[in-house]
């Protein structure tokens, strides 16, 4: 459904992206994460054809997707800023979708508007930024489309707008079976929404997996040794931080296998404790816990 292979970009002298590779099946959430500079909007404008790659493909839909119109109708792109024609009306506004979208649903965007409350006789200029938000998921929604990008789209919402923005795309999804591509810092959200995550980091994937995988993976156990502890357990595979409170010892690792664990009740323990991690935790820990890595998820 998304394909992008081997894709690098450059703005100006500078390589924004570098050999870029991800694939997003039908009907899939993927989560793009990263500092600011890491290139996140640039591969967004990649991928829906705003700018053309230097190198490499991006397939949507099994076509190219720069400059093709063909492509691009069945395409809902939500930026980070919404600058609409800033003196139009909703009701306007709604119009013109409509006059450039086949399948714009006036119904559906009615529905829509049942949960997000935008008021449609005001002049769009005059929307707080978390109103034009929700105006811009709910006109992109409306040409009921099979791919759905977003960049930041919590931005600028309160709590309850961020759950119900959060319920209405997972709605979506589970129901017109909808691919979504999503760039956030909003782990929480990522987490409860996501297949499949990737941090970008300097114009490359540093780290890609699935949010269910990471959680069968990536632990940190809690406990405490009868007698001495193993000298060389800070260099276990997978381990990346050993922590020790009086007598107990707090273990992360990303390789959280059988082999790990028969590894550690071989060592003579006393107590041992599975403690939950959040995405952020895992993705600090997945990637080696380096301070660059921290800054992506501020």
């Amino acid at each position: 459904m998304i394909s992008i292979k081997n894709v690098s970009k450059k703005l100006g002298t500078i390589e924004v992206l570098k050999n870029v590779n991800i694939e997003v099946d039908k009907g899939n959430i993927f989560g793009l994460i990263g500092p600011n500079g890491a290139g996140k909007t640039t591969l967004i404008k990649c991928l829906t054809g705003i700018y053309e790659v230097d190198s490499g493909e991006i397939n949507l839909l099994d076509q190219k997707v720069f400059d093709n119109p063909e492509v691009k109708k069945h395409i809902g792109y939500v930026a980070d800023q919404n600058d609409f024609f800033s003196y139009f009306n909703i009701k306007s506004l709604i119009k013109f979708y409509t006059m450039t979208y086949e399948s714009f649903n006036v119904d559906r965007f009615n529905e829509l508007n049942k949960v997000l409350k935008v008021p449609t006789n005001t002049i769009v200029r005059k929307l707080s930024k978390g109103m034009k938000m929700k105006l811009a998921l709910m006109l992109n929604l409306s040409i009921m489309p099979e791919i759905l990008v977003l960049d930041e789209p919590t931005g600028g919402l309160d709590p309850i707008a961020k759950k119900q923005v959060i319920n209405i795309i997972l709605d979506e999804v589970a129901e017109r079976g909808t691919t979504v591509f999503i760039s956030s810092h909003n782990l929480n959200s990522l987490e409860r929404m996501c297949d499949l995550v990737g941090i970008l980091f300097e114009g490359e994937i540093k780290y890609m997996n699935s949010v269910e995988e990471m959680k069968k993976t990536i632990r940190k156990v809690q406990v405490v040794f009868k007698d001495k502890v193993p000298e060389d357990i800070e260099k276990w595979n997978g381990v990346f931080k050993v922590e020790k409170v009086g007598r107990v010892y707090s273990i992360v690792t990303n390789k959280y296998d059988e082999e790990f664990k028969k590894k550690l009740d071989n060592s003579g323990i006393s107590f041992k404790e599975e403690i939950g991690m959040s995405l952020e935790d895992m993705f600090i820990y997945s990637v080696g816990g380096g301070v660059e890595y921290e800054e992506i998820l501020k």
